[in-house]
């Protein structure tokens, strides 16, 4: 029986990763647990529950779940021991939200990561893994970043997150905590808060409201399905190594206009509902991640855009009462 402790569990991508373990099949006594995880696993949720923390996104998946913070490490000190395998996904992640106030970012990104790695290293976990993020490299006009690249985040949340990652690498090589980090591109997928560019154009946009397009609409991301990106943390849980970091791409790099133009199209609106906005400070005008690294590991995405995005606004449409309330 393994044990997963999942910080940010009832967050968008946490709340995913936990529904995947059930079915997930890689080889735990990699990462130096005993057994393989599968139906059998005993899961807990760790989770703040700050705004974008949701219990129903963990409705009818099996789990146990402590109400905490990860700066707290008395709380960590009762909670950490015993697992077999941490995956932090607990962050403030809103970059928008990271400009108006940056100290929150600070706390729980830079702060809330050691005091977590400090408790799986006193509790002697067989492994963990650090979410983290491409923002962390900044802008990259042509071509995409490996892993070898130079970190140079232009926001207060990739900052943090850079910090994050850096305190991790510390543990992997001072302390000899195995602990890998993944980044991944723009995740998308049900469940999302709809404070980030999908899930809000898809909202207003089923209600009729107008949804607000940055700048000129050039800024260029790669999106990912976030089931894709659960695969790529699950493969790095069981074959990562000690300090690594390790890129989850995505599968469809877009500017805001052509993303944009497909969210109009699947929710069957016009251009008259998008109002041009003043473009966000030090607004990143590119992400591109090369992941070849975990490709050569097995990794390959399984979704793709075009029906990801369909299923997504589906999913939406279909469940108004989720993001009404």
């Amino acid at each position: 029986m393994t044990r997963i402790l999942v910080t940010g569990g009832a967050g968008f991508i946490g709340s995913h990763f936990v529904r995947t373990l059930n079915d997930a099949t890689f080889d735990a006594r990699e990462s130096g647990a005993t057994e393989t995880p599968g139906s059998g696993d005993i899961v807990t949720v760790l989770d703040k529950l700050t705004y974008a923390g949701n219990p129903a996104n963990l409705e009818g998946v099996p789990h146990e779940f402590v109400h905490g913070d990860i700066c707290d490490a008395e709380l960590l000190s009762s909670v950490v021991p015993g697992h077999d395998l941490v995956v932090n996904f607990a962050a403030e992640s809103h970059v928008d939200r990271s400009i108006e106030g940056a100290a929150e970012f600070m706390r729980t990104n830079v702060l809330g990561t050691q005091t977590l790695l400090q408790a799986c290293l006193d509790a002697g976990v067989p492994k963990v893994v650090q979410v983290s993020t491409d923002e962390v490299y900044g802008s990259i006009d042509i071509g995409s970043w490996d892993e070898a690249a130079p970190l140079r985040p232009r926001s207060p949340y990739a900052a943090s997150k850079a910090g994050g990652d850096l305190i991790a690498r510390a543990y992997a090589i001072t302390y000899g905590l195995n602990v890998s980090i993944t980044r991944c591109g723009n995740n998308y997928g049900p469940r999302q808060y709809p404070e980030k560019v999908i899930p809000l154009f898809i909202t207003n946009l089923l209600r009729g409201e107008k949804v607000p397009l940055y700048g000129d609409g050039g800024n260029v991301r790669d999106w990912i399905h976030v089931e894709d990106h659960c695969a790529g943390i699950r493969l790095v849980a069981e074959k990562g190594e000690p300090g690594e970091v390790y890129h989850i791409a995505g599968t469809a790099e877009l500017t805001n206009k052509e993303l944009t133009t497909r969210l109009l199209d699947a929710c069957g609106r016009d251009w008259d509902l998008v109002e041009h906005v003043a473009d966000r400070k030090g607004h990143d005008r590119r992400y591109s991640l090369d992941d070849a690294k975990l490709r050569a590991l097995g990794y390959e995405p399984e979704i793709s855009f075009e029906q990801g995005l369909k299923d997504t606004v589906r999913w939406y449409a279909e469940h108004r009462d989720w993001w009404t309330r």
